[in-house]
Parts: C-alpha cells; sequence; structure tokens
C-alpha cells in the first residue's frame, strides 16, 4: 500500500458530508441534502451550536462526535463556513484532539484539520499520523489534495516526517495473495 492510497482513503471521512456541501443546520438556508444525494444523513452531537448569519458561520463545540455512513470524526470544536447563500460549505477548521476514523477502519488524528472545498484540499496540522492496521504515516502537517488523488506531509522543527508501510506480498502463498482477515467493525 502506498501513502498515496492511505492518506487518499482517508478523504471519504475525513469531513464526513461537508465535502459535498451538505450539512443539515437547523436555521442555515439550504442546509438538507440535494435530491441526488443518496448518502448517508450526517449526524452531529455537540455541547454547544451557534449559528452566526451574517458571518454565515456554524460552530458546534464541546465533545463533538460527526457521524456518516459507518464513518466518524471526533473534536472539541468544528466551525463551518458557508458561502453567501448559506447553502454550500467552503470551509471547516476543526480543532481539538482531532480525530477520523473511515467506515473501512482508517484513522487519522491531528491537533487540527482545515478543509477547503473549493481547492479540494484537506490539511491536518499538529502531530498529524494517518493510519491503516500497521500502516503508518506522520509528520507536522499532512495535506491531501483531493481531486488530484495528491498528498505531501512535512515534518517540523522537532521530528522528521515517518512512514512505515508493510508489503502484503509477503503473506502469500502459491502465488495467490492470502485472503484478508473478515471485516470488524472499527473501534470508535
Amino acid at each position: 500500500m502506498t501513502a498515496r492510497v492511505l492518506l487518499g482513503a482517508l478523504l471519504v471521512a475525513l469531513m464526513p458530508g461537508l465535502a459535498a456541501g451538505q450539512l443539515p443546520i437547523p436555521g442555515a438556508p439550504g442546509g438538507t441534502k440535494s435530491k441526488n444525494d443518496k448518502a448517508q444523513p450526517l449526524t452531529v452531537d455537540a455541547d454547544r451550536m451557534e449559528r452566526f448569519g451574517k458571518e454565515n458561520l456554524v460552530i458546534f463545540s464541546g465533545n463533538v462526535v460527526a457521524r456518516r455512513d459507518n464513518s466518524v470524526q471526533y473534536a472539541e470544536r468544528v466551525e463551518v463556513y458557508l458561502d453567501e447563500k448559506g447553502d454550500r460549505v467552503l470551509r471547516t477548521v476543526s480543532t481539538g484532539g482531532v480525530r477520523i476514523i473511515t467506515k473501512d477502519c482508517r484513522t487519522g488524528t491531528a491537533k487540527r484539520a482545515e478543509y477547503f472545498d473549493l481547492e479540494q484540499r484537506v490539511t491536518l496540522t499538529g502531530n498529524a499520523r494517518v493510519w491503516e492496521e500497521d500502516n503508518v504515516v506522520s509528520g507536522d502537517t499532512i495535506t491531501l489534495f483531493i481531486s488530484q488523488d495528491r498528498s505531501i506531509v512535512q515534518g517540523g522543527k522537532q521530528e522528521r516526517v515517518k512512514a512505515v508501510f508493510y508489503s502484503r506480498d509477503a503473506d502469500k502463498r502459491d502465488g495467490q495473495a492470502a485472503p484478508r482477515r473478515p471485516a470488524e467493525p472499527c473501534r470508535n
């Protein structure tokens, strides 16, 4: 598995529902999903939600848990910046112990996660890590360019980029790949 595949697969759940600009925010115009979207609804639980209409901003704070399609994101605070009409998410900022678990059990952690819809870019900063099973990539900043299927991992002043990948070829028997373990539910 390459770093690109590992990091790219995390994108599906990084900002569940936000990448499509569909966030059911009570009181926000157009805050429902489109007729063409057959995906699961986004559910956000938090201690508090504030909507600032003039600023086109919605803030979820306190033990935020966003779930969609068996993927989950945890953070202390999630800021959602909408366009002028309030019907499309332009940017989100998640802070405070950000942890993302995809429906296929890939995990990412960082102090901060920022999503930019127009650029189709996600940036994890502050002790950023992404892993699947034993494979792991870590650095100070991990930037994912969704539409380009490209990622950049940068080290910081204290630590360099680190990547550990295990080959699945080691499990081959008689020229055939060994069957994967049965899917187990992720531990959220």
